[in-house]
């Protein structure tokens, strides 16, 4: 074979390899936490109480949703199979900082507990979010979606007495660039603290429900820390 020939074979190798050994890149478009309490499991599915809790300024769920969010960066992120975008330069681009997302005219926008640059953005609700948001950052693989969601799990007890539970529950949701869920990696954990439910009602004042709600993400965090590689591994799969 002749020189040139060489040559060519050998930048035609380099090209290929570098084109398979860069990674793809995904840009994290919402992080927040949900102040809405499923009151489903406890019989209360839809009870205003919950609205009124949600709107307590006193109920912040702001710190613990912090810690979160710099765990899922600072440790989750890096297990991925791919670059996750720098928050500096998601947050600044302008298009998203103008974005409007589509809400449950049910809950609105007021609800959420949101990490400061983002959108509370859930990913279940309004094809048009994911569709738009994928415009705004399409010279990326993908946009992701990480919020936590809360429920109360009724315990033990006798008539309307009875103890609860708080379940803390992570959607992490990554769509390509199409607008196409790729995968949906959901788990749950549940407190250790534990509240009570008198006359059929979880007693729902913010300095007893945050405590449950601290506890509850702690467990999910240990059970993540675990499990999210074996998780991430086989979703993967699907990318």
């Amino acid at each position: 074979m002749k020189k040139n020939n060489y040559l060519f074979v050998a930048m035609l190798f380099f090209i290929t390899f570098l084109g398979f050994s860069q990674k793809k890149e995904v840009a994290v478009v919402a992080f927040y936490a949900d102040k809405n309490i499923d009151l489903s499991d406890v019989g209360l599915s839809g009870a205003a109480i919950i609205s009124e809790l949600a709107n307590d300024s006193s109920f912040n769920l702001q710190p613990i949703l912090e810690k979160f969010h710099k765990k899922f960066f600072n440790e989750y992120a890096k297990k991925f199979p791919f670059e996750i975008s720098p928050e500096q330069i998601v947050l600044a681009d302008d298009q998203y900082q103008n974005f409007e997302p589509e809400f449950d005219s049910r809950t609105g926008k007021n609800q959420y507990a949101v990490i400061d640059g983002y959108h509370a953005v859930n990913s279940h609700y309004g094809k048009n979010n994911i569709k738009n948001l994928s415009k705004i950052f399409a010279d990326k693989d993908g946009v992701m979606f990480v919020y936590i969601t809360f429920s109360f799990k009724k315990g033990f007890g006798v008539g309307g007495t009875a103890t609860t539970k708080m379940q803390a529950y992570t959607n992490i949701v990554l769509y390509n660039k199409k607008g196409e869920k790729v995968f949906s990696i959901n788990e749950s954990a549940n407190s250790k603290k534990t509240g009570a439910m008198v006359g059929g009602v979880p007693v729902m004042k913010p300095d007893k429900v945050l405590p449950m709600c601290e506890s509850a993400l702690d467990e999910l965090m240990k059970d993540l820390d675990k499990r999210l590689q074996k998780i991430i591994d086989k979703s993967a799969k699907k990318l």
